[in-house]
């Protein structure tokens, strides 16, 4: 009994064209006498074992054998045509297997392919809930960004108001001030006229047989009144320029406001990425002391024991976090209060932790230091000065992986230290710390990683 895998078998020894041509002439309800064409959709994209499927549900077996033999010949592969006519095993004389198995695995990849679509279907449903969630989260984030806004605003427009209310009373002071002035000015400038026309009525009265002492007193009294600082004053009470001068401290004052709110909205903006961060002492430098909560640092005076693992620092007074982050934003905050020395950042994960290297993002490190007390600077290959207007005693990190940001900001000033930009990251980055060395207890302060609190 001929077999679905006999029919399998001979398609299996067609070339590609001949495959081809074989499933064009099943299609053609004019060559296969007594036969009816199959569809062209279901045979568009068939392989050979989906033809021999469609042939056998379309013909039964027999006629199966019949219409394959019809094209064989047709597409003269006389061949084929013979050996499916001398064996009911197949050219190769396999084993003999009725139609069912091929039924089974017909069916067997249907599921398999149904499975497949149904997995499309489950990752495309996903892909929607983490769209509806980044539009959630989207919103959540313009709505909090337009409070602080209508906040900033709201305070520029207030400085604004009280810049115009002391503008206006200090015009109308200087007004009160001009008017009294006037008045005063006037009351003297009245008082000369009346003296003058009583000085103008005695020389008038004089006559020539008088003597000439009484004319002499006229002339000193005249003299008098010339010497009179009262009749060289001007006569503006005008204070020009006010409008200039308001304007002008109003700018400076609204600058620095500013600067303040943009600041304190930047802070509250990075500090919504916080993340909880530990010390791994697997890196820490055999000197370094670690906290049990691993969230404090200090230097020691005893060199410990421990395994010179290779995430180890073995040179420098280093630690890293046991956190790592390679994706999205990130911030964490360290109290420096009370220290010398300290150094803070990320490192990527390939640095060198054996050499004492030069701090630098070409070697691995966004940092930034104090030495000294008081002296501040950015580590970026040359190291940047810092001239900051306060001491800062608590730090905050801030990273945005996509954007190639790191910036650092005075906590409780909520000003920005520096911020590294443009910066390509292409491996981990942990959270990087450096107590110094506690310089004979002057810098034995530690360094605390602290909870973030949004004000």
């Amino acid at each position: 009994m001929m077999t679905a895998e006999d029919l399998l078998n001979a398609l299996e020894d067609l070339r590609e064209d001949e495959f081809k041509t074989f499933k064009w002439y099943l299609q053609q309800p004019d060559i296969l006498e007594g036969y009816q064409a199959i569809k062209v959709s279901k045979l568009e994209k068939a392989k050979r074992w989906d033809t021999v499927n469609v042939m056998v549900s379309s013909y039964k077996p027999d006629g199966a054998l019949n219409v394959t033999k019809k094209v064989l010949e047709k597409i003269n592969r006389n061949d084929l045509v013979q050996s499916l006519s001398d064996t009911s095993s197949g050219p190769r004389g396999q084993k003999t297997h009725d139609v069912v198995p091929l039924k089974e695995e017909y069916e067997e990849k249907k599921a398999e392919l149904e499975a497949e679509i149904q997995q499309m279907i489950q990752k495309r449903q996903l892909k929607i809930q983490e769209m509806k969630l980044s539009v959630k989260l989207s919103k959540q984030d313009a709505d909090r960004e337009i409070a602080e806004g209508v906040k900033v605003f709201t305070a520029l427009k207030e400085c604004v108001e009280r810049g115009q209310a002391s503008f206006t009373d200090t015009i109308k002071v200087k007004q009160d001030t001009t008017k009294r002035k006037a008045q005063s000015f006037i009351s003297e400038l009245e008082q000369e006229i009346s003296d003058l026309k009583k000085i103008k009525t005695e020389v008038k009265q004089l006559s020539p047989s008088e003597d000439h002492l009484s004319l002499e007193q006229c002339v000193q009294s005249l003299k008098a009144h010339r010497s009179s600082r009262t009749g060289q004053r001007s006569a503006s009470v005008h204070d020009e320029g006010t409008v200039v001068r308001a304007v002008s401290q109003l700018e400076e004052t609204l600058s620095e406001q500013m600067k303040k709110l943009v600041a304190e909205s930047e802070l509250k903006r990075v500090q919504q990425y916080a993340v909880d961060v530990t010390l791994d002492p697997d890196t820490a430098y055999p000197k370094l002391v670690l906290s049990d909560d691993g969230k404090q640092v200090t230097h020691g005076d005893v060199k410990k024991i421990v395994p010179d693992n290779p995430e180890r620092f073995s040179c420098c007074f280093f630690v890293l976090a046991k956190q790592s982050f390679s994706s999205g934003r990130f911030y964490f905050e360290v109290q420096v209060k009370g220290k010398t020395n300290w150094d803070l950042g990320v490192a990527r994960e390939s640095i060198n932790r054996k050499k004492n290297i030069r701090m630098s993002p070409q070697c691995g490190y966004w940092t930034v230091c104090m030495r000294n007390g008081n002296e501040y600077k950015a580590l970026a290959g040359p190291p940047v000065r810092l001239s900051l207007k306060s001491r800062p005693q608590k730090v905050g990190v801030f990273v945005d992986y996509e954007e190639g940001l790191v910036s650092f900001h005075d906590v409780d000033a909520a000003a920005l230290i520096y911020s590294f930009t443009g910066c390509s990251f292409t491996e981990k980055l942990f959270p990087f710390f450096s107590p110094c060395n506690n310089d004979g207890g002057k810098n034995s302060a530690p360094l605390i990683i602290s909870p973030v609190r949004v004000k």
